[in-house]
């Protein structure tokens, strides 16, 4: 399974992206699948994840209320919408795929090659 985040740019403080993770090679409705992010010169950390159905999600406290989210099987993508965005969730954003509702980097298998959001005081 390959996947290609896309989605990044450059925002103002209080704008909106959706990034997106398309799978290929192989389907990723069957995953678990995560979002961690690293900024310059800092340890990559959990953001959200969502489980295999959409039926159950997790969002690290930061993020929580601004951040969502969700998967479409059917279009082999999932998504995080991210609002209200502030200065501090400038990094370089991973998607990831595993097994279990993780918010441990470790514990996904598959990995996108990141897309970078900046965001502008």
């Amino acid at each position: 399974v390959q996947l290609q985040a896309s989605g990044g740019g450059l925002v103002q403080a209080g704008g909106s992206l959706r990034l997106s993770c398309a799978g290929s090679g192989g389907t990723i409705s069957i995953y678990d699948m995560g979002w961690f992010r690293q900024a310059p010169g800092k340890d990559r950390i959990f953001v959200a994840a969502i489980n295999w159905s959409g039926s159950n999600t997790a969002h690290a406290d930061s993020v929580k209320g601004r951040f969502t989210i969700s998967r479409h099987n059917a279009k082999n993508t999932k998504y995080l919408e991210m609002d209200n965005l502030k200065p501090e969730d400038t990094a370089v954003y991973y998607c990831a795929a595993g097994t279990g509702l993780s918010r441990y980097y470790s514990d996904y298998t598959y990995w996108g090659q990141g897309t970078l959001v900046t965001v502008s005081s």
